[in-house]
């Protein structure tokens, strides 16, 4: 099989070692190619190559913002994504089931690509960008962009400093004193296609929404990989809301979603978002500005992705 390997080298995990073991372990059955990325947006503009060369799968060896730009760039073609864990949380590798250590990892995905374990899935579409697992507005992502100032405690801290920056952004970075923006569901019943008041949403295509070290943050069960979308609209700021929306994310089975001041919606293949003025936003992790008006959509079977073998059950 013919292989390229993407390797972001300035992802959390990702190690001169890591990288020579992969690339060994890939090569003993596969024809592999490496190469490293350089800037942002660089593995999409590789991943496209990849495919466009005939390349059968490409691997990324990165954090969930580089596997967010080759899915991309493979999009809509008969190349597959394959991922292995390189990032700080890495939460799509760990949705689909890969064990959260890239070595112990490419073992899982040297089986899936033996038993040819590849399955064509649907993503989310955010002004005409795709995302693998969501999309953040408001609060969420001006927490990941208080994150991202700081790269360097980012790769050596991980999960502290986003604890850490989610009380600093509440207290110091986002102004909670009116709601950021309308959530608008065009095939929605009437009258109940707008939420006018949201201060943070999320758009899953998959659950968890995160973790938070080993513990997954379990807010919208019905999120999969074979169905729509499910949108989360957080209508208050006040603090006693968010410690029940995390206390009920930690605890899972679809708490959040039961909670007063919380709007969920299932089954989503339209929704726009139109702020009261400008309000941040990250997809798959990543802060990628202000946005005034968003355009989101479920794209069904878009991408191939090579899924782990299922786990045997411990006697």
């Amino acid at each position: 099989m013919r292989i390229v390997l993407v390797v972001n080298p300035f992802s959390s995990s990702v190690t001169a070692r890591a990288r020579v073991v992969i690339r060994k372990a890939l090569s003993a059955d596969h024809d592999v190619e490496m190469v490293e990325t350089q800037r942002r947006d660089h593995a999409t503009h590789l991943a496209k190559g990849a495919a466009a060369e005939g390349a059968e799968v490409v691997v990324v060896l990165g954090g969930d913002g580089t596997l967010n730009e080759a899915a991309n760039g493979l999009a809509g073609t008969a190349t597959a994504l394959a991922a292995l864990p390189g990032g700080s949380t890495n939460v799509f590798a760990r949705t689909i089931g890969l064990t959260n250590d890239p070595i112990e990892a490419t073992g899982e995905l040297l089986d899936a690509l033996a038993a040819r374990s590849i399955r064509r899935i649907g993503l989310g579409s955010l002004n005409g960008r795709y995302f693998l697992f969501h999309t953040g507005l408001g609060f969420d992502a001006a927490v990941i962009e208080q994150v991202e100032r700081r790269p360097q405690l980012k790769r050596y801290l991980g999960h502290p400093l986003f604890v850490y920056s989610a009380f600093s952004t509440w207290f110091r970075h986002f102004d909670r004193s009116h709601p950021r923006f309308r959530v608008c569901f065009p095939h929605g019943p009437e009258p109940e296609r707008t939420v006018e008041d949201g201060s943070f949403a999320v758009i899953l295509n998959t659950n968890p929404y995160t973790y938070l070290g080993n513990r997954p943050l379990d807010i919208a069960p019905t999120a999969t990989l074979d169905s729509p979308l499910v949108v989360i609209t957080i209508r208050s700021m006040r603090i006693d809301t968010i410690l029940r929306v995390a206390g009920a994310a930690l605890q899972g089975g679809g708490r959040v979603g039961r909670i007063g001041a919380v709007d969920e919606r299932r089954g989503v293949t339209a929704v726009d978002v139109v702020g009261h003025g400008p309000f941040p936003y990250q997809m798959d992790g990543d802060h990628l500005g202000d946005a005034e008006t968003l355009t989101i959509r479920h794209r069904p079977d878009v991408l191939d992705v090579v899924l782990p073998l299922p786990r045997p059950r411990p006697e």
